[in-house]
C-alpha cells in the first residue's frame, strides 16, 4: 500500500492509501464528497533520523565535489599473520 496525496479545492490536502500503480488523478473528498486532484509531491525525508539526513547531505555534496587525495596512501599493510591451526599440520 502507498500513501497518495490529493487536493480538494474546498477542504485542502488529505491522503489515500491505495495499492501500489492504482491511484487514479481524481479521487472524491472524504469530508465533501466533491473531486479532488492528485498531487505530486517529494517523499517524506524529515521522518529520517539525524545521522541518517547528515549521511544523505554528505553523500550529495561528495557527488559535486568530491574529496581530492593529495598523496598516494602508503602499503605499510602488517602482513597476514598464518593461520595457528596451519602450523599442526605434518610437514613433507
Amino acid at each position: 500500500m502507498a500513501t497518495y496525496e490529493y487536493l480538494c479545492s474546498r477542504c485542502g490536502p488529505f491522503d489515500v492509501r491505495l495499492a501500489i500503480g492504482t491511484a487514479p488523478g481524481l479521487h472524491g473528498c472524504p469530508t465533501c464528497a466533491g473531486t479532488a486532484r492528485r498531487v505530486y509531491s517529494p517523499p517524506a525525508l524529515t521522518k529520517t533520523s539525524h545521522e541518517a539526513a547528515s549521511l544523505h547531505a554528505l553523500e550529495e555534496k561528495a557527488r559535486e565535489a568530491p574529496a581530492v587525495v593529495s598523496e598516494v596512501p602508503s602499503h605499510s599493510k602488517v602482513p597476514p599473520r598464518p593461520h595457528p591451526a596451519l602450523s599442526r599440520l605434518p610437514r613433507p
